[in-house]
């Protein structure tokens, strides 16, 4: 048929997540059910000690007093549950964190006690499709699938958040993907009685069961699988940690997979061949695909970084690609992009803006299961005015644009066709609602003022070098608009307060040698009279009708209220 392969002597690993970490550890054979229960209650507290031990913050999701009652009832099951079940129970512990970084591993020897479904299911834009069935049913393959065990999938997914470890429905999405065949999860849900079918329903109203198999029965069984010859597009995934091709005379693309050093092409060594083929050509639009990677080291992209912000300057479209794969220190990487000013387009992101990470992981003592858990809280908004407002979300990008079903079945990639399709410079999502920050602020009077070109460099060592922003804060450094903190920081990223865009008003008209004129004579709010360091720009500012008369002052500005400001600082003059 076409499109379709059939894999007798394939791997188990191809039908359950490649991310189920291994372990030859387990429980000594046939123990009693007196030694099983101490070993398991050992193995239980040494887990939930450790989480509390290393995590930053167990507790900051769930209440203590929830993971104390869920322990408590696996407690009370110890010698009754098989090792599945126990392992399960300890997903289940672990996912009360709601931490993406921090969970429970399948064991190697307790994966073979598992049962599984021939079968693989797959997401296309928001919907699901059956991607691997038994050989009987490959008519089938590419079919949405509408219901599991007599469920939508979305409710199914809902159920199984109680196991799966995921601080985002994308990532819970994900992970309820890599687990979608396992028999043992669907029983242990009360989703499917113990030993029966599954029941896929599929888009023209058929149903088939799928009878579970031995974990180790997969490598034998008649099943067939969606992709294996499917024609591949130019772009799609290669086993490389980074490489690079002209896509169009106009559009270059740079696909990055793994946040990692390639020891045979070093970044650096990396962006230096690219920095001579855009040399060579007349590129409009760089495009870095992230939408495969998973993670690592976030500082390896710092050399492609700095060659972005060069070819920025000179007037170079760079687009970031994400997706449901991109990750931890991609999310981060994929930040600093929209810090710079650049596009992100795709699909929304299984990592988090903000979340828990750095793992460290440890194995219990007796059943050897492998456990990591996050060691740090990682608050971009510390650091980049593009996570202002942010927080434990997906990264959405600021284009849309799903891979289809469609597409994948003919060989293409859906977002990559629909750039070359618009070559018209895209726009980022403005985020009005957004706390205004103080680089932004000082971006939008810069570029309010003309782009003025900046007399020195800013002497602030809290500046990364290639913020969108970073001539705005040269320029208002040398203007004299701002002068940074006592340590020296300009602290970019922190929300502006109405003292300070006051002041910064105020200097930037001096600067300019602007001569607004006395628009308002009610007198300064009480709300911007509690503890004025410049009280004279407050009321200067507030005379010129520089500061919103029905705004909020107990509350920081908003994106949309520095707008405001700023336009009527041009309109007072």
């Amino acid at each position: 048929m076409k499109h379709l392969k059939t894999f007798r002597r394939r791997s188990a690993a191809l039908l359950l997540s490649a991310a189920l970490a291994l372990s030859s550890a387990a429980l000594a054979a046939d123990p009693s059910a007196e030694d099983l229960a101490e070993a398991r209650q050992q193995d239980l507290n040494v887990l939930y000690e450790t989480l509390q031990a290393r995590h930053p913050d167990l507790f900051a999701n769930t209440p203590e007093s929830a993971f104390l009652a869920y322990k408590a009832q696996v407690e009370d099951r110890l010698s009754q549950q098989s090792d599945v079940e126990f392992l399960l129970d300890l997903q289940g512990l672990t996912a009360l964190a709601k931490d993406s970084h921090t969970s429970v591993a399948l064991a190697g020897d307790i994966i073979q006690q598992m049962r599984a479904y021939p079968m693989a299911l797959s997401r296309r834009n928001g919907r699901w499709y059956a991607t691997a069935l038994p050989e009987a049913h490959q008519d089938l393959l590419g079919k949405e699938v509408t219901a599991i065990a007599g469920k939508s999938p979305e409710q199914i997914v809902a159920c199984f958040r109680t196991v799966l470890s995921a601080d985002n429905p994308v990532k819970l999405l994900r992970q309820y993907r890599q687990v979608c065949n396992a028999a043992d999860y669907y029983e242990y849900l009360n989703l499917v009685q113990p030993g029966a079918p599954l029941v896929l329903t599929l888009e023209n109203g058929k149903s088939i069961a799928l009878e579970p198999i031995p974990y180790s029965a997969l490598g034998t069984a008649p099943i067939v699988q969606l992709g294996a010859s499917l024609p591949a597009p130019a772009t799609a995934p290669q086993n490389r940690a980074y490489w690079a091709s002209a896509l169009s005379s106009d559009t270059y693309y740079i696909q990055y997979n793994r946040c990692a050093q390639d020891p045979e092409l070093p970044m650096n060594i990396f962006a230096a061949q690219i920095r001579t083929e855009l040399d060579s050509g007349s590129f409009r639009r760089i495009v870095l695909d992230l939408r495969n990677n998973g993670g690592g080291s976030d500082g390896v992209l710092w050399p492609l970084l700095e060659l972005f912000r060069q070819e920025m300057e000179r007037g170079t479209e760079i687009v970031g690609l994400i997706g449901e794969t991109t990750f931890s220190s991609a999310i981060i990487n994929a930040v600093e992009l929209q810090e710079m000013g650049a596009v992100l387009a795709g699909d929304e992101t299984s990592g988090s803006v903000d979340h828990f990470g750095s793992v460290s992981s440890f194995s219990l003592p007796n059943s050897g299961i492998r456990v990591g858990v996050s060691t740090k809280w990682i608050d971009m908004g510390t650091l980049l005015d593009a996570d202002a407002g942010r927080g434990v979300e997906t990264l959405a990008p600021d284009v849309p644009v799903r891979q289809t079903m469609e597409d994948t079945l003919a060989g293409r990639d859906t977002a990559i066709e629909w750039l070359l399709a618009h070559p018209e410079r895209l726009e980022p999502t403005a985020h009005p609602d957004a706390p205004l920050t103080r680089g932004r602020f000082l971006g939008l009077l810069h570029q309010a003022a003309g782009s003025p070109s900046p007399s020195a460099d800013a002497p602030f060592s809290d500046l990364l070098g290639i913020e969108w922003y970073l001539d705005a804060v040269f320029w208002a450094a040398g203007a004299g608009v701002t002068r940074g903190d006592a340590s020296g920081c300009f602290a970019a990223a922190r929300p502006l307060t109405w003292q300070e865009a006051a002041v910064f008003l105020v200097r930037a008209a001096n600067a300019l040698h602007l001569t607004p004129q006395v628009r308002r004579t009610s007198p300064l709010p009480q709300a911007l009279r509690q503890d004025p360091w410049d009280l004279k720009a407050l009321e200067t500012a507030w005379s010129w009708g520089l500061l919103p008369e029905d705004a909020v002052f107990s509350q920081p500005p908003t994106r949309a209220q520095g707008a405001v400001m700023i336009d009527a600082l041009c309109s007072a003059v």
